[in-house]
């Protein structure tokens, strides 16, 4: 495997606001997809409905209130990235004013690198926006305008 995607956003949010938006399934589809279903326990299900018809799917793996959130990462329907084949750690760190999430998605294939840098690159400012209490408007995917 390749060398894991690491993007860094501060949220002008406290660490357990964030931490909401990652554990509780209505709140993650308002930054990211158009569903989701998430089962904020070890072994849960995790799983995102995206705009584009594809549907992401994992388990969690780690749960540290207010700290730390991981889950495998995969596709449906997508052989380059199956369900549960790779993993996506987002660590919240106090930052004064807000925190700082920092997002590692690991096991990914080389050639999916790319696309998935430009998805969490996408989605993260979006996590930013609206755990700070902005309106942010419906999810149309990365590159795409809303």
């Amino acid at each position: 495997m390749s060398t894991p995607i690491v993007v860094s956003q501060h949220v002008a949010a406290p660490p357990p606001v964030v931490y909401s938006y990652l554990t509780d399934s209505e709140k993650w589809a308002r930054w990211q997809g158009e569903e989701a279903t998430i089962e904020a326990t070890t072994g849960g299900i995790f799983r995102i409905a995206m705009p584009n018809g594809s549907t992401a799917r994992g388990e969690f793996v780690e749960l540290v209130p207010n700290r730390r959130v991981v889950f495998t990462w995969g596709w449906i329907d997508h052989p380059g990235v199956p369900p549960g084949s790779s993993t996506v750690t987002i660590d919240i760190a106090d930052d004064g004013d807000g925190s700082l999430i920092t997002l590692t998605h690991s096991d990914l294939p080389p050639e999916e690198i790319d696309l998935h840098r430009r998805g969490w690159d996408h989605y993260l400012p979006r996590l930013a926006g609206i755990a700070a209490g902005e309106v942010i408007g419906i999810d149309s995917g990365p590159g795409q305008s809303a």
